[in-house]
């Protein structure tokens, strides 16, 4: 009997529209290879709608909060549909920068210093010495990201306008230089290291992840075998340290200026990370022998409960 997969996408969260992306390519991808494919473009009805449906599998396709942030995981773990991604705990805590960097430190993974800042205190006054780096707390796709240069005399006075829509606790961390580097894991093994050149500024921005040409993709990333094996086991041990499953993908920082430190430290790990044209994952798995199509197989046949 052919499974129904019912992909979940769209939303309310600032990533919509790349989650309706994500969502219209991985249910394509779907079809072909064989499932009956329901695209849900998901409101605060969900919950009903997929009673209703009773669906043999959800394709979590959703980025940011309610997708990302253990929402929608508790919601089919309460209906008991089976779902691609890490679980409920797994993915609150990764979409939570400041609980997450505790869990990697535990870990041995390294994370660049920081703290929590009010957003007001952090338009009054420089929180760090610059450079540093202000982000929200629980937004993904660099949604939000200030980047505070050294010798700039004021802080980012945008924080304290009233239109700003990222929550009023943010994530301060000093600046680390150098590379943008990035690692997926697939179950229990860490794929190949991309180093990503951003086109459209100074870092992978929003445009940058999801505008054509707006990043290159260097992969593999030419670095010594050492540091590449390093990022990898990284990227496992960060995936291991907040028990996710599936598919996750973590970002690093490298600093290998002639003049720089040599520091590496891990970003964040997503949990839901981007399923489109121009993203990360589907050119990691490719390079391991798996077609896009073989790769949303994997996931779907890889969905369980109590994740």
């Amino acid at each position: 009997m052919t499974k129904h997969v019912a992909v979940l996408m769209g939303g309310w969260s600032a990533e919509r529209e790349v989650s309706l992306r994500s969502g219209a390519a991985c249910g394509a991808a779907l079809e072909s290879v064989g499932y009956r494919v329901t695209p849900i473009d998901i409101d605060r009805d969900i919950g009903a709608t997929l009673a209703a449906m009773r669906p043999d599998v959800a394709f979590n396709a959703l980025h940011g909060r309610v997708g990302e942030d253990g929402t929608i995981q508790g919601i089919l773990e309460i209906l008991r549909i089976p779902y691609t991604h890490s679980g409920v705990l797994a993915s609150a805590i990764a979409m939570q920068k400041d609980k997450a960097k505790i869990m990697f430190t535990a870990a041995g993974v390294p994370v660049a210093h920081g703290m929590l800042v009010n957003r007001f205190e952090a338009a009054r006054e420089h929180v760090l010495p610059p450079p540093y780096v202000i982000k929200p707390v629980n937004e993904g796709s660099s949604v939000g990201v200030i980047i505070v240069h050294e010798g700039r005399s004021h802080p980012p006075q945008e924080l304290g306008r009233p239109d700003w829509t990222f929550g009023d606790t943010l994530l301060a961390e000093t600046f680390v230089a150098g590379r943008e580097l990035t690692c997926a894991v697939m179950g229990d093994r860490a794929l190949g290291v991309i180093d990503i050149v951003s086109n459209t500024g100074e870092f992978y921005d929003y445009d940058a992840k999801y505008a054509k040409g707006g990043s290159t993709h260097v992969f593999p990333a030419n670095l010594k075998q050492n540091i590449y094996q390093h990022v990898q086991e990284l990227a496992l041990r960060a995936h291991r340290a907040l028990g996710c499953r599936g598919v996750s993908r973590t970002d690093f920082r490298y600093d290998d200026r002639p003049e720089g430190t040599g520091e590496l430290i891990a970003l964040e790990v997503n949990t839901q990370p981007g399923m489109t044209e121009t993203s990360l994952v589907p050119e990691l798995a490719a390079h391991a022998g798996l077609s896009f199509g073989e790769l949303v197989r994997w996931m779907v046949e890889d969905a369980s409960l109590d994740r």
